[in-house]
């Protein structure tokens, strides 16, 4: 298991506001080496042209790597955001698409984190790479 705290669906749940919340973004599941959530595709999450926004799937992904990073750094540490790339290979109009993010890299002043957003039919949508910066956890 990669994590450093102990973590729980509901805290993560509980903690998520701003963007997040205004997405509709709801975290499923905790595992030893991924962190998975959810986010509904509806007109709020559309694009002019009723697809879903590739900015919503970025935000999406950034979330999930963030918080991954954030739950598996050393004591005293967190992460944050230093750069991210997403390819947007399947159109989604509406239901509900699953984030997954696990690590390619955890050093000690950076990480690399994969994130996979798949459709309902486990159909890939969306591929993201996110690079973190390890940090002192402020006060």
């Amino acid at each position: 298991m990669i994590w450093t705290r102990p973590v729980a669906l509901n805290d993560l749940n509980a903690l998520s506001g701003g963007l997040t919340a205004h997405l509709g973004i709801v975290f499923t599941e905790i595992g030893d080496d991924f962190v998975r959530a959810t986010m509904p595709v509806t007109p709020q999450h559309h694009q002019p042209m009723g697809l879903l926004h590739g900015g919503a799937n970025v935000a999406l992904a950034e979330t999930l790597g963030s918080v991954g990073g954030a739950l598996s750094c050393g004591e005293g540490k967190t992460c944050v955001g230093l750069e991210i790339n997403a390819n947007h290979v399947r159109a989604v109009r509406n239901g509900t698409v699953t984030g997954t993010a696990r690590p390619l890299h955890r050093g000690a002043t950076t990480h690399v984190w994969e994130i996979r957003i798949d459709d309902e039919a486990g159909r890939l949508v969306c591929i993201s790479r996110l690079t973190l910066a390890v940090v002192q956890r402020r006060a």
